[in-house]
């Protein structure tokens, strides 16, 4: 294989690299890879793969479009099927749409059990789909013969069966097994023993597993453990053991030192699919279901022995063929090294009976697994499967047996495929949903897809709504398949609407653009709009709008599906009224905030200081440009200010305002010499004045010293005008200057600058009296917040205005300044430059490693590290739920997930219940709850409370509007609202209804206790 490097277009595939780094992106490019068989989950492994980013990919199919190929396969249209086009051609261009770095190519001429395998030879990784088992076992042998290995995988989903085999060879390495960011810990203390314990700082856990490696910086005493590699046992989540350090060269502990993972690679062995048939290795994926996978294994083992027989798949519904299928799966039994304990007859007789069809929602699922695995064989990032992978759905068919065979028969339209496997019943209540998805990005179009193939929304009575305010970007393309790079800049909504219409024409869409969230509550997304949905689902990429929309399904008691993605890790949460909690119910642990003053003064890590330089280009050329010019908008001319400085007025804002005017540059040069001051300012005489503070020699009141870990004494930087990232910082700075005040850039010659540069004159350094916090409880000051003026500041205000004034350096012009948005994805406007080499300069003032430029786009623009193969897989595990939900099905059929491809780990767990509130013995209620009462125009509040003690035998304790105190007993006063009316009370608007309200009880303990929800309606007024 070849070793040069590759270009890889960063604004296309900035989110993927984030998760599977330079390296593996480099290997990717370098590869080609065959996948044969351009069924429903053919297409969708190449659409994952086509994505990602390879060299080349080869489509090899000799099979013709059916009307079954419709339900599954997203590029085939009807025209395709009645004109007999060949799967693989009809799926080329279309495939080599979704990136232009990648060769697709096709040929239509059929692998069989005799032909020349030497074509193979060029390949690197080879996916068959709906390959005899024949086949299967010939090309395995043949990629295991080959120097090195050729990658062997293997996938097929019949009906609601799926299943992956996976072979790369006796010898596989795995470069990195989870994908994680290497742990790093600060050290408290490491004793001399055998072995020696290291204990981290107080309150930080370590996060390390045991058989993880480990080297050590920046130890005192101690010192021959640094830069060493040790392998360590976890003893606590604080505390791990190392090796023997009772040997003198090691010296007793003193302080400090820097714990930091070191990733090993490994390597997996695997076995040939022939021993494998008999002696599968399964990763079981449902708990509940822990028997199913040797089951379903079985099954298919006895199915391509049946279609070895038979040359076709058993008939749908046909009892006679299903019964042939568990005899031929019982006689294959017996070759099992580790034979199936108790078959599952109704198992095989599902796969018999659905074989013929294919499931969508799998082939999706499947389709993103297979891809990843895929990509670990060409890349060796992440763990692969060892060695079979097994699915199903079979709770969809638990009520099959009641309704007529006939109604699973194909029909020669689009839904034949899904059909067969759920009915025609459950085909018509999907073409006629009300379903309403929030969010149209990467799961977004996924789902959509989804959606097109299952006909949903298609009848004269179904609709799919979908809003999302957001337009599209380049760096979209490489995950949100529906786009191309002619949308670049369209609607993300009404091109996804407009996509999907191709793959099914008969959807009913309305695409929106409007934000789910408060504003919109009440005049589009308000309760009316709720109950006219059946479903909702979340398609969304932040904890707020999931937690806002949730709500609202909580309110109006509507089903949701909730998912998310971060990398190769992805979960799908089923939400249903009445049975199970909602998103709310369970929080994430809120993220831990860095003190201000280590953020400040005391950075101990690369994040620190990426979020210093983050702060202060907010703050330099955002917050105190838009200060500036609020202050001259709001206080007039310089003439009009230097008035109300005359007459004594504290003009909020003034000493800012006057010292960002005093140093304006008003051209080009002048930018650079005032980043060349910042730059002392920042990384010189800060480092002086902290030192200066706190000498290094410096103790606290407890004797211990102050410069200790993770504490880190600053070293000033002296400018080098041959640093590259010296000149970088003042080049992006003087630019951003530029932009904010409105200076012409007029030349970036280096040559030039550096002679600007080397007159340039820097004020020398002074010890600040200021106080440096050290409290890490103190909370950040916030940026308009201005000292008490004295009268010194004011006379201070009044001469330094007078003087600019005279000077002409206060023009009217000059007071309306252009604040910046920080934009991460423009690699010309030079954000992530200036936040790339400040947070690297100050990272070397304090001993920090650097970081690459990656890494801090990553951390300062806050990006969700995302990839189309964990987002295909989510959305199809998204819509198996969907059809239940739409079946009625009981909680225990319900399967939230959660996965990790890296690892690989798909878990499937059923839906936690919804939680009771016991308000009395005989009366509780869950969060779904909510109790309505229906007043009219002279509807008291003593009425109002009546209501609780005739209905529920409860004594309100206090009546809550929003934030307004409606009724508490022990307030003076507000018995005396008892004969209000509550129009009265509540004040709603002409047009307002009804009004949510919060009312406590007294429960039989004789506490406040707060009821469900409580939806008061005012009548006729």
């Amino acid at each position: 294989m070849a070793t040069e490097n590759v270009d890889i277009d960063d604004s296309l595939y900035s989110r993927q690299r984030y998760v599977l780094g330079d390296s593996a992106m480099q290997r990717m490019a370098r590869s080609n890879v065959l996948l044969y068989g351009l069924g429903g989950l053919g297409v969708e492994i190449a659409k994952n793969i086509v994505l990602a980013g390879i060299k080349s990919l080869t489509l090899q199919d000799p099979q013709s479009a059916s009307y079954m190929d419709l339900a599954t396969q997203f590029f085939i249209r009807e025209d395709d099927v009645k004109s007999g086009r060949n799967r693989a051609e009809v799926s080329q261009p279309l495939l080599s749409q979704l990136n232009p770095y990648v060769s697709v190519k096709s040929t239509t001429q059929p692998l069989t059990e005799d032909c020349d395998l030497k074509c193979l030879k060029e390949y690197q990784c080879i996916i068959l789909t709906g390959a005899s088992l024949a086949l299967q076992l010939r090309i395995d042998h043949f990629c295991r013969t080959q120097n090195p290995p050729i990658k062997f995988i293997s996938a097929d989903v019949y009906g609601v069966f799926c299943s992956v085999f996976c072979d790369f060879g006796d010898h596989f390495e795995v470069v990195d097994q989870n994908g994680e960011e290497p742990v790093e810990v600060f050290v408290a203390n490491i004793t001399k023993a055998n072995p020696g314990i290291v204990t981290c700082l107080e309150n930080q856990m370590h996060g390390l597993e045991s058989g993880a490696y480990v080297t050590f910086k920046e130890v005192e005493g101690m010192t021959s453990l640094n830069n060493t590699t040790h392998q360590v046992k976890v003893l606590s989540p604080y505390a791990f053991s190392i090796c023997d350090t009772t040997s003198s060269q090691y010296k007793p502990y003193i302080t400090g030192g820097r714990c930091i993972e070191v990733k090993q690679s490994a390597t997996v062995t695997f076995e040939s699919l022939e021993a494998q048939l008999t002696n599968p290795s399964i990763l079981i994926s449902d708990l509940s279901k822990m028997e199913s996978p040797a089951s379903i294994h079985l099954g298919l083992y006895a199915l391509h022995k049946y279609m070895e027989k038979h040359k076709t798949l058993p008939r749908v519904r046909h009892k006679g063929d299903a019964e042939e299928l568990l005899k031929l799966a019982k006689s294959l039994n017996s070759t099992l090294i580790n034979k199936v304990v108790s078959i599952d007859n109704e198992l095989l007789t599902h796969l018999a009976f659905t074989a013929q069809g294919c499931f969508a929602p799998l082939t999706a699922a499947v389709g993103g697994i297979v891809a990843q695995e895929a990509l670990k064989s060409l890349t060796g990032k992440f763990t692969p499967l060892n060695q079979w992978f097994y699915l199903d759905a079979q709770e969809l068919l638990s009520e099959c047996h009641k309704e007529n065979d006939e109604c699973f028969q194909p029909r020669q339209d689009r839904y034949d495929a899904l059909r067969i496997c759920v009915g025609d019943r459950v085909c018509q209540q999907l073409n006629s949903l009300k379903l309403f998805m929030v969010g149209c990005g990467a799961i977004g179009c996924e789902m959509m897809k989804n959606y097109a193939l299952l006909g949903i929304g298609s009848s004269q009575h179904g609709l799919i709504t979908i809003t999302d305010n957001d337009l599209i970007e380049k760096s979209n393309l490489n995950r949100q398949f529906l786009f191309r790079s002619h949308h670049i800049q369209q609607p993300k909504s009404t091109t996804a609407a407009q996509s999907v219409l191709d793959i099914n024409p008969t959807l009913h869409i309305e695409p929106q653009q409007y934000r789910v969230c408060p504003q919109t509550e009440h005049e589009v997304y308000n309760d009316e709009f709720f109950a006219r949905q059946d479903l909702i689902v979340n398609a969304l990429d932040n904890v707020e709008a999931r937690r806002y929309v949730d709500s609202r399904c909580v309110t109006n008691q509507r089903a949701l599906l909730e998912s998310g993605t971060m990398g190769a890790k992805g979960h799908v949460q089923v939400i249903i009224p009445h049975l199970t909690e909602s998103y709310a119910s369970q929080q994430d642990p809120p993220d831990k905030d860095v003190p201000y003053c280590t953020l400040k003064s005391f950075p101990a890590v690369i994040e620190h200081t990426i979020q210093w330089a983050r702060d202060k280009f907010e703050s330099l050329f955002s917050q105190k440009p838009a200060a500036f010019t609020k202050f001259w908008q709001t206080n007039g001319s310089p003439e009009t200010a230097l008035q109300k400085f005359s007459e004594g007025s504290q003009l909020e804002g003034g000493l800012q305002a006057l010292k960002m005017l005093k140093q304006q540059p008003h051209k080009w040069e002048d930018c650079i010499v005032l980043a060349r001051t910042k730059f002392e300012k920042y990384f010189n005489h800060k480092a002086k004045n902290l030192v200066y503070a706190f000498p290094l020699d410096t103790r606290l009141k407890d004797g211990s010293m102050f410069w200790q870990s993770p504490k880190r004494p600053p070293v000033p930087i002296d400018f080098d005008i041959t640093n590259q990232m010296h000149t970088n910082f003042i080049l992006s700075l003087a630019k951003l200057l530029a932009y904010v005040w409105g200076v012409a850039v007029t030349c970036t010659d280096t040559h030039y600058i550096v002679k600007i540069l080397e007159k340039t004159d820097v004020p020398p350094f002074v010890p600040s009296s200021k106080k440096i916090e050290t409290d890490e409880s103190a909370e950040k000051p916030r940026e308009d917040e201005e000292e008490n003026f004295t009268s010194d500041d004011i006379m201070y205000c009044c001469k330094t205005l007078s003087k600019l004034i005279k000077d002409g350096n206060a023009k009217q012009e000059s007071l309306s300044l252009h604040p910046v948005t920080f934009e991460k994805d423009n690699d010309d406007n030079g954000h992530i430059d200036f936040i790339t080499s400040a947070a690297n300069i100050r990272a070397t003032m304090y001993n920090i490693d650097n970081a690459d430029r990656l890494k801090i786009k990553k951390i300062a623009g806050r990006i969700v590290p995302a990839i189309a193969t964990t987002t295909a897989a989510v959305a199809g595990l998204v819509t198996m739920e969907l059809i239940k939900i739409v079946k009625k099905s009981p909680l225990e059929h319900y399967k939230n997930c959660f996965l990790n491809l890296a690892l690989p780990s798909v878990i499937f767990s059923e839906p936690g219940q919804a939680e009771k509130t016991q308000i009395h013995t005989d009366l509780s209620f869950t969060l779904w709850d909510k109790w309505q009462v229906k007043g009219n125009k002279s509807y008291t509040l003593k009425e109002f409370l009546k209501y609780f003690k005739t209905t529920y035998g409860l004594e309100a304790t206090m009546v809550v509007h929003g934030v307004k105190m409606v009724y508490v007993p022990i307030m003076p006063m507000h018995n005396k609202r008892l004969p209000q009316t509550m129009i009265k009370l509540l004040k709603p608007t002409p047009k307002q209804e009804y009004v949510d309200l919060t009312v406590a009880f007294e429960s039989s303990q004789g506490e406040d206790v707060p009821g469900p929800p409580v939806r008061y309606y005012f009548g006729g007024k």
